[in-house]
């Protein structure tokens, strides 16, 4: 009679016909394994095998190759798994079912329908992102800072504060107004009353050098002979800046000398196109930013002489923190007693100055200094202006 193997939780049970008949013969016996030929062993040979298992069917076996085996032992044929399914169960016999988890079914018309098993979770937890850059033909040019501050304001989706003011101060070198790029023309410097200067259109003049301490000298001469000499590039008057070649008469403003790609040297000096060698050189100045301290030396005490001599004005004067806003007058009768060995004392004198606060050790605040007649004296008037606070007027017979 054949024998039947069927494996369940990786064991091997091997059933006979003479097994089978026992088993239906008296039900309720736990079926084992026939007992061992050897019989000194120990009652532990006797193995008893229970599953647990319920009630399976099996759908599918894999069906095993034919073993061959040597010709005094005849060879052992399993049945195919189709078979071994079609076996009539018996109450007791062990039942195999293998139960396979359903798949994931796409609902029709969705976007998952098409896609493949591998990519069920497409547009649920990842997805592809791809960009697509179209280039116009023709030459595309880039809107402008001008042009997109328009756009914005036109939407008025932004909040801009109100713009600055616009800048009128001039430059007398090149006639250019404001301040010019740091790598170009650079800040403007005071010369004279409104009268301004950028720092390198009066720093690559020919006549001007700057002292150790930053002090630009011989400016204002600088700026006379410019009055009287054309620029070879703009063909305005103001050009300052000449080749140094010998005999070479172009000379430039410092603006148009760039634009006319004259070359700079790190010494100070320049060279028209006409003259200036082919190719780099090691000498050769790019950069034309200046972050140091840089002035235009000038005479102080004729400069406060002059606007004294102006009278009425409508400029402002100002030395560091200090402001002046009027200088007032003495009469003949007055000079008697309002003058020291070290100052004058004009009545009508009005200045103000930024100074520390005497309320908090962190702020400034504003003193505005006057001076007053009273009973033919002197009196000397400070109002303390600060913000969040009432004005505070201080007054005394001496300045000190």
């Amino acid at each position: 009679m054949k024998d039947i193997v069927f494996c369940s939780n990786n064991c091997f049970v091997l059933y006979s016909a003479a097994v089978q008949a026992k088993n239906s013969e008296n039900k309720e016996s736990v079926p084992s394994l026939p007992q061992s030929p050897m019989k000194d062993r120990p009652p532990k040979a006797f193995h008893q095998y229970s599953n647990n298992i319920s009630t399976l069917d099996v759908h599918c076996l894999p069906q095993l190759q034919e073993k061959v085996s040597p010709p005094s032992s005849p060879p052992i044929m399993f049945p195919p798994a189709f078979e071994a399914a079609k076996v009539e169960a018996k109450p007791d016999e062990l039942k195999v079912t293998v139960k396979l988890k359903p798949r994931l079914k796409a609902i029709h018309g969705s976007l998952d329908d098409c896609r493949p098993p591998s990519k069920k979770w497409k547009g649920m937890k990842w997805k592809k992102w791809s960009i697509q850059i179209v280039i116009p033909k023709g030459s595309f040019k880039p809107p402008g800072e001008e042009e997109i501050d328009e756009f914005l304001k036109k939407l008025g989706t932004t909040l801009k504060p109100d713009p600055v003011p616009k800048d009128y101060r001039k430059c007398c070198f090149c006639h250019e107004e404001g301040d010019g790029l740091t790598d170009g023309p650079a800040r403007l410097l005071n010369l004279d009353l409104d009268l301004w200067v950028h720092l390198n259109c009066a720093l690559w003049s020919t006549e001007v050098y700057e002292t150790q301490a930053g002090a630009l000298i011989n400016v204002e001469l600088a700026l006379r002979r410019g009055l009287q000499m054309k620029c070879m590039f703009c063909h305005k008057m103001g050009a300052t800046s000449g080749c140094h070649r010998l005999r070479c008469t172009n000379i430039y403003h410092f603006t148009c000398a760039i634009k006319a790609q004259c070359m700079f040297f790190k010494d100070k000096t320049m060279l028209c196109p006409m003259h200036k060698p082919k190719g780099t050189h090691e000498q050769e100045l790019s950069y034309f930013a200046v972050f140091r301290r840089v002035y235009v030396q000038r005479d102080e005490v004729r400069q406060i002489a002059s606007i004294v001599q102006r009278g009425e004005r409508d400029h402002t004067f100002r030395v560091g923190s200090l402001i002046f806003h009027a200088v007032g007058q003495l009469l003949p009768q007055q000079m008697q007693a309002f003058h020291s060995s070290k100052a004058l004392f004009p009545v009508g004198y009005e200045a103000s100055r930024l100074y520390w606060s005497m309320r908090y050790a962190n702020r400034r605040c504003r003193y505005l200094c006057s001076i007053e007649e009273k009973d033919g004296l002197p009196l000397f008037v400070i109002k303390v202006v600060e913000q969040g606070h009432e004005d505070l007027v201080l007054t005394d017979t001496t300045p000190k």
